[in-house]
């Protein structure tokens, strides 16, 4: 894992994302790949087909991260980890996806606390289904991605141990790992089958199951996660189905409700 692609765009979310990738390609010893997507008016058609008002908002959309990318890369510039630039015009899926085909894990952001638009928890949810690989997903007033407590939000599902396999080189990094499950009865793998997986691989994690048919698995994660003191909580994602996630799953809630950041995969 030493791939790390950033969402460029200058909103209310960037100073998390960038800050989060920056740490976390420090944590790896890896490389940071920024991608700046411009935005481009909902129109059918090339920019020469298009109205006047619609040309007018991509030309002042992309002066704008024109300026953003000169701000960035000033910064950039200053940092002690190796990056690179790609400037792309559309929306966020095609850009970062299409940019995605060799990254490790992919920096975004959970939503925008002050901007309901973008919905960056649909954009989140949408990458990650395309792109395939992990992403982190960040809280927009979080400065920075800490990677000492780490919880593990297992349902014993599929995604779940990819996830966990996939993300071993970011629960090495960690002080302390929770493994914690919410039983529902549905698990194919039991968490301390993930313990010993984790150990050999030279993680020690702790596991905590709970029995509670009461609350939603997304509170009782959420609950842990703050007991714990997590810094960041890692999951499979989607693990019930696309349509099941859209009509409102727990990946949806967390995406939506969690404090801290989330590494999700499927």
């Amino acid at each position: 894992m030493k791939n790390v692609l950033l969402l460029v765009h200058h909103d209310e979310g960037q100073e998390a994302r960038l800050q989060a990738a920056l740490d976390l390609t420090r944590a790896l010893d890896g490389h940071l790949s920024c991608v700046d997507v411009a935005l481009s008016p909902a129109t059918v058609g090339d920019y020469y087909s298009m109205g006047f008002a619609e040309a007018a908002l991509l030309r002042d959309e992309r002066a704008g991260e024109g300026r953003n990318k000169i701000a960035l890369e000033a910064r950039l510039e200053h940092e002690d980890v190796p990056w690179d630039w790609i400037d792309v015009t559309g929306n966020f899926v095609d850009g970062v996806c299409d940019a995605a085909m060799l990254a490790d894990i992919i920096v975004l952001n959970r939503k925008l606390e002050q901007n309901p638009y973008p919905d960056m928890g649909d954009v989140a949810g949408r990458i990650l289904m395309r792109a395939r690989v992990p992403i982190v997903a960040m809280p927009d007033d979080c400065r920075q991605l800490s990677l000492k407590r780490a919880l593990v939000a297992w349902d014993g599902q599929a995604s779940a141990a990819a996830t966990l396999r996939t993300c071993v080189p970011l629960l090495r990094r960690a002080d302390m790992v929770e493994i914690f499950m919410a039983r529902d009865g549905g698990e194919k793998v039991e968490p301390t089958s993930a313990a010993e997986y984790l150990s050999r691989h030279g993680v020690h994690a702790t596991v905590r199951i709970l029995e509670d048919g009461l609350h939603g698995a997304d509170q009782l994660i959420n609950a842990e996660a703050a007991a714990f003191q997590a810094d960041y909580i890692m999951m499979g994602a989607y693990t019930h189905g696309r349509l099941m996630e859209t009509l409102g799953g727990v990946t949806k809630r967390m995406l939506r409700n969690a404090k801290v950041p989330l590494v999700l995969g499927h």
